[in-house]
């Protein structure tokens, strides 16, 4: 009879921890169905997160006979592209949004264990800054990347982080640019006109 009781009790504890996991995964769902949103406002629907490296597809409206809607960007999870980046005190976690162009629509700082984030990472403005940014630029503190005196660690790796991840993303995701119109392919012969 204690074997039966005890089998019950464990199975109760068993649903019970899983009713719990069941709603947690709804809520965080909505809540990073709103971050993605916050990133790509015109997007339809978002994708599960896939892929090598790991990121969501922001899609745009779905057309007619039930396919995917158009890419219109990327959004990733820094420390899953970057997980040995450290701030301070440990990773600092940010979902970051790229569009088609290579350029950065957004970044969520969501979780850091810095000492100072208060007045650093965790200030609106510091990854606001960071939106528009293409992946060719430097991402260099104190050059086109704020930098916050106490927190220069914590700034250093966030940014590198994102530049980083980004560019990772890039190269697997998106079509390298084409070339200016009227200039020469990388590789090609020179003109005979020029060669005078």
């Amino acid at each position: 009879m204690k074997t039966l009781f005890s089998r019950l009790a464990t199975l109760a504890v068993g649903l019970a921890l899983l009713a719990v996991g069941a709603s947690g995964q709804g809520s965080n769902d909505a809540e990073l169905t709103g971050r993605l949103k916050k990133l790509f406002p015109n997007a339809a629907t978002f994708s599960a997160k896939a892929g090598n490296p790991a990121h969501y597809k922001a899609l745009g409206p779905a057309p007619a006979g039930g396919k995917e809607g158009e890419v219109l960007g990327y959004a990733y999870w820094t420390t899953d592209i970057e997980p040995l980046e450290r701030g301070f005190d440990g990773p600092i976690k940010m979902l970051v949004g790229l569009n088609l162009e290579g350029e950065i629509t957004g970044v969520i700082v969501t979780d850091h264990r810095e000492p100072y984030g208060y007045f650093s990472v965790d200030l609106p403005d510091w990854p606001k800054q960071f939106e528009g940014k293409s992946i060719r630029d430097s991402f260099k503190v104190g050059t086109d990347v704020d930098a916050i005196s106490r927190a220069t660690i914590s700034v250093t790796s966030a940014s590198r982080a994102i530049r980083n991840s980004s560019r990772k993303i890039a190269r697997a995701y998106l079509a390298p640019p084409a070339p200016p119109a009227g200039a020469a392919a990388p590789g090609a012969a020179a003109p005979a006109a020029a060669a005078q």
